[in-house]
């Protein structure tokens, strides 16, 4: 057990000490505690002594900042490139040590143990101040895995990020991750895409539509990814920030069959090809390849072509990723199972397809209708 081993002692300084004796990592260590007066360093020697008997004190002196870059280390070799720089980047707005080692950062200069819920909530509340309740809620969920990390590490007793919520302001509504497109908006715009001139940002889109890919993965296929007698593509890379990288989780790795209508298109779209280069496209090839041949598309023309063709169409703004949303929603609303709509998606975790991408579709809702009279007549007897 923690105990004192000395009365108050007034030093030369004119400060009194208090020295306590507290165990730590199977031995006894001797600390002194300071302070103004007698009584001042007697009351904190004695807080030291309840910390230390609740299994909650800690010698270790590792600041914010110096954890945090250590953190980051090591998850950058466990992320995706853009994934690490997104850490960075929402790190970085609410410890400003991270981008300027000489930057005011009370936060980032304070050792780890010292951190309270009080000082997360005075940063974050500053952090909306200047930035969107979605980036504050992101940067929250990066210092709650940090503390969290920092907690199994036994470096801190609690983790002073759980007890801080962020709610949205009362009058503002909530954003939804995504929107599936309506049958009358998927009719439009597939036929929209037929019509364009360029196949390949078309028949991206389409592509994202009909198999439920990410836009990188659309972009990463190469042309021994599809199989077009057996109707089917592999996903086995990505390709975003003008770098290729493997797909985002283990499960992104998959086999997704093609449409019979975007098969059709894929098989012209090779004759295409075949016209320009005089071959059929060789293997290594990008499917939806740039001007110069040797990288795909540029990232963005997809999103471009989308927000044009849905603007004269009248349509409301549509994402590229809410093409996949619809994809996942579209299958579900047909009877899909949830497992391979979740296999289909690459997604870890079915629950991740069911909370994110299921949206109820319009034609869904005016299905769901029942009068009351209907309750009140009786059942058909079996």
């Amino acid at each position: 057990m923690p105990r004192l081993t000395n009365k108050p002692r007034k030093r030369k300084d004119g400060r009194y000490e208090v020295r306590l004796s507290i165990p730590e990592n199977g031995r006894r260590v001797r600390i002194s505690i300071y302070g103004n007066t007698a009584q001042e360093a007697e009351r904190l020697a004695r807080e030291v002594k309840t910390k230390a008997e609740r299994g909650q004190f800690s010698r270790d002196r590792t600041t914010v900042t110096g954890f945090v870059k250590a953190w980051l280390e090591r998850r950058t070799q466990e992320v995706r490139p853009r994934t690490a720089e997104a850490y960075r980047y929402e790190l970085g707005l609410v410890l400003p040590s991270l981008k300027d080692p000489l930057a005011p950062d009370p936060l980032g200069a304070r050792p780890l143990k010292d951190v309270t819920p009080a000082h997360i909530r005075e940063l974050l509340d500053d952090l909306g101040k200047r930035c969107s309740i979605r980036t504050v809620r992101q940067a929250r969920a990066r210092l709650h895995a940090i503390f969290e990390e920092a907690l199994s590490l036994e470096l801190i007793h609690r983790n002073p990020v759980a007890p801080v919520k962020i709610k949205a302001p009362r009058d503002q509504a909530k954003a939804k991750a995504g929107r599936a497109l309506e049958l009358h908006e998927v009719q439009a715009l597939l036929t929209a895409l037929d019509a364009h001139s360029d196949p390949r940002t078309a028949l991206s889109l389409r592509l994202i539509l009909a198999c439920g890919l990410r836009l990188g993965e659309a972009l990463g296929l190469q042309w021994q990814d599809v199989d077009l007698e057996a109707g089917v593509l592999k996903v086995s890379r990505a390709y975003s920030a003008n770098r290729i990288t493997l797909p985002k989780t283990h499960t992104s790795a998959r086999t997704v069959p093609i449409p019979r209508a975007t098969l059709e298109r894929l098989r012209a779209y090779r004759d295409w090809w075949r016209e320009k280069l005089g071959v059929y496209p060789p293997q290594g090839m990008w499917v939806f390849a740039g001007n110069n041949l040797d990288k795909p598309l540029e990232y963005r023309a997809p999103a471009h072509l989308l927000t044009r063709v849905t603007k004269k169409l009248g349509i409301p703004h549509v994402r590229v990723h809410d093409l996949r949303h619809s994809y996942g929603s579209h299958l579900l609303a047909n009877g899909a199972p949830l497992e391979l709509v979740s296999e289909r998606m690459g997604h870890a975790n079915p629950n991740i397809t069911l909370g994110v991408y299921r949206h109820l579709l319009q034609h869904e809702r005016q299905g769901f209708v029942i009068d009351p009279e209907d309750l009140l007549q009786p059942r058909a007897q079996a």
